[in-house]
């Protein structure tokens, strides 16, 4: 098996990223949820560039990190100064951080044209500052930016640089696709010639791939074949432009469809969901639903068709288990799905054999998609509509009014927007009259009803609102559109969406937070197996 490193610049590279901002406490989190993982290296930052960074380096020092090592970034020394004198190399040595990454000029049109410095000039600048870095008793990973191109435009050139930087000491040279446009074919065919300019020096070769035209693992894999032994990326391919190579897809990749690579250990697979999903939820960036191998969709099954297939062997519309990544298998139901999507969600109902009920359901879905609904992500509201088309479900409170009121109101002779919401129920046989305020119509509902329910329901204390979406579902009607209400709601042990749909917006939220909250209370209610206190029987 041969050993692939696996180095992580997210912290870095992918803070470049539009959208993406770490705080020094996000970092030092990634850095601790890398660590547990296996990951190899992680770059931390440049630590002249920003005081962050140099915090970042200070308190690392401090965690018990079990195997992971720390990097820190830098470029080579500046023309004209010796290596030592340069602040860029100070503040490597001053990081403290046990590797160091130099990155240099390979291509001779940046060299000349963009850097203005001879071609021996920099050729110096790599040698001296690798050289200083390994004095210092450091170890040093030289990347060699724009190499791709530069190779293409003058090979000899391209040779002599990386040759410069693993005569000074560097352990590796890394060849970095910086403008992302490279092919498959290319990678591995100068990643080869890399490897044999290097050959007398017995440094080995890393690969840094950006993702411009949609291959940055491809090619990064590609690399990993024709010879290099690490892979520089990003958790989540995260950086700037189109980001960098994605190391979940990259790990996912070596691990589990190629033979004779170990990655990560040979172990810890079934966490890159979890921390595909930690970075997401650290940096505040969406996820990706349709991310390869750990997107909420990457194991999603919507045509009738495939659900059948699933249903009798999985490895016919899946490449590899969902639990190998932790992730998991979804059935989604729409106006395109059969009998066999309605089975798979309704398992645990036991009505599988009823094919009038089966088809009654699907029946419904068809009539409320062409409404504007959407269950894909709405499976609570799914949900209880199979069980009010089965005459199974027990409302827990009927909802007899409610209004809402925005207005503006002089306070300290400045305008100040208020909102009051007023709802009336019957909840348990007794008549619940409560008022709410909030930010808006939605959170000022929701407190209404809270208040309204929770003395016969304390448990709702757990319930949040997670999410909340609105999408205009006919835009041809202009404001008088119908609207599509999303949200996404949790307790301490589930997420659950429900949807509502009304040319109202205030009543396509009332309807979806009153599926919220009534999921909550069923589910609650069959996880005790025991009854609600009063419920009222549902009518037609």
């Amino acid at each position: 098996m041969k050993k692939i490193e696996i180095y992580d610049t997210t912290l870095r590279d992918g803070a470049q990223g539009e959208g993406v901002s770490f705080s020094l406490q996000d970092k030092l989190a990634i850095t601790e949820r890398l660590d547990e993982i296996g990951v190899d290296f992680i770059e931390g930052g440049y630590p002249l560039s920003n005081e962050k960074d140099a915090e970042y380096f200070r308190r690392v020092q401090e965690m018990d990190l079990k195997q992971i090592k720390v990097c820190a970034f830098g470029m080579t020394r500046r023309k004209g100064m010796l290596a030592k004198d340069d602040p860029g190399m100070q503040a490597l040595v001053n990081s403290g951080a046990p590797v160091l990454t130099i990155v240099g000029k390979t291509h001779d049109f940046h060299v000349t044209d963009v850097l203005r410095v001879t071609l021996e000039e920099n050729l110096a600048m790599i040698a001296d500052s690798v050289e200083l870095m390994v004095t210092e008793g450091r170890e040093v990973i030289y990347d060699a930016e724009h190499f791709f191109d530069g190779w293409k435009a003058n090979p000899e050139y391209a040779a002599q640089t990386i040759q410069s930087a693993a005569k000074a000491g560097a352990r590796m040279v890394v060849l970095c696709d910086t403008n992302g446009g490279s092919l498959p074919e290319e990678i591995a065919e100068l990643t080869k010639a890399a490897i044999d300019a290097l050959s007398e020096f017995n440094v080995p070769v890393g690969i840094h791939t950006h993702n411009d035209g949609d291959l940055a693992v491809a090619n990064a894999l590609a690399a990993v074949d024709a010879g290099a032994l690490q892979i520089q990326g990003t958790i989540n391919g995260f950086g700037e432009r189109c980001g960098n190579a994605d190391l979940i897809s990259c790990v996912a990749n070596l691990a589990l469809k190629k033979e004779g690579y170990e990655v990560l250990g040979g172990d810890g697979f079934e966490h890159l969901t979890e921390l595909s999903r930690f970075v997401y939820d650290t940096a505040n960036v969406n996820r990706r639903n349709n991310q390869a191998f750990v997107g909420q969709s990457a194991f999603a099954h919507k045509g009738g068709m495939h659900v059948h297939a699933v249903n009798r062997a999985a490895s016919s519309y899946e490449h590899i288990s969902p639990e190998a990544v932790g992730n998991e298998r979804r059935v989604l139901v729409s106006e395109l799905s059969g009998r066999s999507n309605i089975m798979a969600l309704t398992t645990k109902m036991n009505i599988e054999q009823d094919r009038e009920v089966m088809d009654k359901i699907l029946a419904s879905v068809v009539e409320l998609e062409n409404r504007g609904f959407q269950f894909e992500a709405a499976e609570a509201s799914f949900e209880l509509l199979v069980r009010k088309t089965l005459g199974t479900f027990n409302p827990h409170f009927k909802t007899l009014k409610y209004h809402v009121e925005v207005e503006d109101v002089v306070h300290y002779q400045d305008l100040e927007l208020t909102t009051e919401a007023t709802v009336k129920l019957d909840v348990a046989n007794a008549i619940k009259h409560e008022v709410g305020e909030g930010d808006g119509p939605i959170d000022a509902l929701s407190a209404a009803l809270r208040k309204a329910l929770l003395e016969t329901y304390p448990n709702l204390n757990q319930l949040k609102l997670v999410d909340y979406k609105v999408r205009v579902v006919n835009s041809e009607a202009g404001t008088a559109a119908r609207t599509r209400v999303q949200i996404e709601c949790s307790d301490e042990h589930d997420v659950w969406g429900t949807i509502g749909v009304s040319e109202n917006i205030i009543q396509a939220s009332w309807n979806a937070l009153v599926d919220a909250v009534e999921y909550k209370l069923h589910k609650d209610e069959a996880a005790s197996q025991t009854p609600a206190k009063s419920q009222i029987v549902a009518t037609n």
